[in-house]
Order: structure tokens, then sequence, then C-alpha cells
């Protein structure tokens, strides 16, 4: 049997085809236009019937879809179908999926997780994953990953506030090195172990950018990792930001949620008039002029 196609180089291709945007699915019912919400059955059938308005009108300027399941969870055993059905849906189009799980168990119950999320009814192209139970909580999952042709994204450096409490911690007898440092260093040379057709590892890392003046040194000092991008928009990073972490115009997807998915509330429509086309052409409209601000900056 031949080996599948690696996760990280449909992602390159579809990148240098469609641009750097990734539509971030991070659902709330609250999300959903009231008409809309008001007709379904309950909340997880309002937020599939959007989320597939949303992925039809935006596929062609996403690069990738990240699917947070948090706001899934949030709905119990009805929301885990709508996230599985999202996921199915993008699939059947020929999208690729990031499934934002955040991950870091170790040994036997790392692969358990790795096997419900790389196959079956929440199967993703690419997890999340944090390392800080250290490399025995990725192993396994990387593992899985070269068997089945997946990937995964490892928290390095985020954008959220907090990152200072632990990942910029500096490192005894290092010479300034910080958390994030060890973490990029490991990865790397686990993307020397195995990587895809066009150079990069299997397992990529979670770079925000809102932080503009790290970014040329991260994008240089790790070449082999594709960098997955948040803090774009709501968080405050913008196009400029986050073409500093690209690498030769590829190697990085730039995760926009709120700033897509809920664009139509900023538009000149009563709000109760709004359905799901409606919304979703506003978001389609926010990830084209991301996608164009973006490339504009490469």
């Amino acid at each position: 049997m031949s080996q599948p196609v690696p996760a990280i180089d449909l992602l390159f291709e579809s990148v240098k085809k469609k641009g750097h945007v990734c539509v971030g699915l991070d659902t709330s019912a609250e999300y959903v236009p009231p008409m809309e919400r008001r007709k379904a059955q309950n909340d997880s059938e309002a937020v599939l019937s959007f989320n597939k308005a949303l992925i039809d009108v935006t596929f062609d300027a996403a690069a990738c879809f990240k699917v947070q399941i948090a706001y899934y969870e949030e709905m119990g055993k009805a929301g885990l179908c709508a996230y599985s059905e999202t996921l199915k849906y993008i699939r059947s189009k020929g999208g690729i999926v990031i499934t934002d799980i955040k991950r870091g168990d170790i040994a036997d119950t790392a692969l358990r997780y790795a096997k419900a999320h790389f196959q079956g009814d929440f199967e993703a192209d690419f997890v999340t994953l944090s390392p800080y139970m250290g490399m025995d909580s990725i192993e396994p999952w990387h593992k899985t990953a070269r068997n089945l042709g997946k990937g995964a994204f490892v928290l390095m450096r985020t954008s959220n506030p907090g990152m200072r409490d632990f990942e910029y911690l500096e490192i005894a007898n290092s010479g300034g090195k910080r958390l994030y440092h060890a973490i990029g260093d490991k990865m790397s040379a686990l993307a020397d172990e195995a990587k895809g057709s066009h150079g990069y590892g299997l397992f990529g890392v979670v770079v925000g950018c809102t932080e503009r003046d790290e970014a040329e040194e991260i994008r240089k000092n790790y070449p082999n990792l594709f960098f997955l991008i948040p803090g774009y928009g709501a968080q405050g990073g913008g196009a400029k930001d986050a073409a500093l972490l690209l690498k030769n115009g590829n190697g990085g997807v730039v995760n926009a949620s709120r700033s897509i998915i809920t664009a139509w509330q900023k538009a000149d429509k009563d709000i109760e008039k709004v359905d799901n086309n409606f919304a979703a052409q506003e978001a389609g409209k926010a990830a084209v002029k991301m996608r164009d601000e973006i490339l504009a900056e490469v």
C-alpha cells in the first residue's frame, strides 16, 4: 500500500493556490443570525447550517479551516454531532481541516486521542497539541500521523496576553533562550526526522503574529517548520505582522475567526432580516479582503 500524501504538502499547495487565510469556525450559536437560530430545532442544528453556508462561500479564499472543538462541546452530544458533520462537510469538498483540540497527554492516552482525531467521526487533517508534558506527549501523535498522512501544530509562542507567564521563562544556562525556543528546537529536530516534499516537518508550530519584534528571528530560526498563525484581527495582529512569519510567500496559514464569521454583524442591515446567505456573503468578503491584504505584504 502506498503512503498517503502528507497533509503538510497538501496545505503548502493550498496556500500556493488560495493564499494564507485559515477560516476559524469558532461558531457559537450567538454568532448565527437570529432568524436562522429561531428556525432551527436546536442550536447545534443552527450552527451546522450556518457553518455549511460559511464554508461554501469562503472556500475559494480559504487555504484551510480551523474548527475549535470547545464551541461544540458546549452544546453536548448534539454539538459534537454538529462538529463531526462540519469536519466531514469540509473534507467532502476537498478542503483541509485543522481541529483545535489542544491535547497534551502521554503514552497510551495520547495514542487513543490520536486515533480518535486522525480517523473516524472526528477525522481531521491536522490537530493542535500542547507540548508541556514533554516529547512523550507528542511522539504517539507523530507516529500515527506518519502512518495516516496527517499533521499537527504544536503550541510554541501563542498570541494571548498570558503567553508571558510560561512561554517567556528563560532557560538556565541557555544564553537567553526562552521556553518557547526550546519547543521550537524540539519540533525542528522532529521535522528533520520526517519532512514533506516542500521541506517542512509533518508537525508545525503555533506562532502568534502579535509580537512583531520577534517575528523575523523566529522565522529565520525555524525554516523547516510550518506556522499556524493566530492573533490576526480581533487580537490586534495585521497583514504586515503575519507576513513576517511567512517564508518565500508560503510556510504559514493565518487564522481569523470572529472577524470573518461575525462580519455580518457590522453590515448596514436590519439584524432581524439577516439570513445565512447574507451572513456567509459578508464572511466571504472579509476572507477575500484578509487574503488580499496579506498577499500585498508578501
